[in-house]
């Protein structure tokens, strides 16, 4: 309740700013100013898990101030469904269209490389990358459907069938909204995985297909199918199929979420990497990246299930379709 007045009070004080212009003095507007972000402060602290679409684009810009190549970032249509058609992309019931969180580094009369990121992650997890690549090739890489800071559709997908075509559906269209043919795919963990079943169903789109620490290539081992039948491993499969995320356990957390998150990352890319280490400031950013990506809404996260069984690993493996590779 005292959220709505103070909301009133503001909007109250807003509009007797704006009715009085003429005779507004540099107090009165600081005055405003204040009470407006007191009032956006209070906002994000009611929110139970402070983050929102803006906040992932102005924590993608601030990562990006890192990249030295010029480059620009767009959100890319790809409509509400095939032209002329009364199917929707993803089941949805909707005609309002989808976006693609696009970056690119031009290059001109280079080679074009599109990227692909893994699960977990948007494509500003390139930005280590970014300036290397650029001096070598176009650069375009690409938040998939469902992620970072791309449009987040309800996930409606069953089967792993399904799954694969909410990923390789919209990246064909991305492709065609961006004129894109005869390119460079690279795609990393999962990236790998939809880079390869795309280049599969479109190999005339694709130059060359470059597979970083590629998910979905094998489907398991006598050890872990040992320990599914252990009661840790039954209790695990449960969990798993339940398709409880990680993501959903950040939002979980709420307020407690970032610090998580930066306590991960602090981990992962700077305690235990095996390469260069990240500054403080970069592991600063990624970190504050990481969290507004993962904890926003629920999305492309919920394919976990249906492309992977437990331990990662491939329902249809990759390798079980070698003859389409030859």
């Amino acid at each position: 309740m005292r959220f709505v007045r103070w909301r009133g009070m503001s909007e109250g004080v807003s509009k007797t700013g704006a009715g009085m212009s003429g005779s507004v003095t540099p107090e009165g507007v600081g005055d405003v100013q204040k009470q407006q972000s007191m009032l956006a402060a209070l906002q994000n602290f009611l929110r139970w898990s402070p983050t929102s679409r803006q906040d992932i684009i102005d924590s993608e810009k601030r990562l990006l101030t890192l990249v030295k190549t010029p480059h620009v970032v767009e959100q890319v249509n790809i409509g509400s469904g095939p032209p002329g058609s009364k199917v929707r992309w993803f089941r949805s019931t909707s005609n309002e269209p989808r976006f693609i969180n696009t970056v690119t580094f031009e290059n001109p009369d280079a080679p074009t490389i599109v990227l692909l990121h893994g699960y977990g992650a948007s494509q500003g997890f390139f930005f280590r990358n970014f300036d290397a690549l650029a001096s070598k090739f176009r650069v375009l890489a690409l938040d998939q459907i469902g992620w970072g800071a791309s449009s987040r559709p309800d996930f409606t997908c069953r089967s792993t069938e399904e799954t694969e075509s909410w990923f390789i559906d919209s990246l064909e269209e991305w492709r065609k909204a961006k004129d894109l043919d005869n390119f460079i795919l690279l795609g990393h963990s999962l990236g790998g995985y939809v880079a390869s079943r795309y280049a599969l169903k479109y190999p005339e789109h694709v130059k060359h297909l470059v597979l970083v620490g590629s998910a979905g290539f094998n489907a398991g081992s006598d050890r872990l199918m040992q320990f599914k039948s252990t009661w840790k491993g039954v209790l695990a499969n449960f969990v798993w199929e339940s398709n409880l995320t990680p993501q959903a356990v950040i939002r979980g957390l709420g307020p407690w979420g970032p610090n998580l998150v930066n306590k991960y990352a602090g981990a992962r890319f700077v305690t235990y990497s095996n390469g260069t280490t990240l500054t403080d400031d970069e592991s600063k950013l990624l970190s504050d990246y990481m969290f507004h990506t993962l904890a926003a809404r629920a999305s492309g996260e919920l394919c976990l299930k249906y492309i992977f069984s437990l331990g990662a690993l491939a329902r249809t493996p990759l390798v079980d379709r070698y003859e389409l590779w030859i």
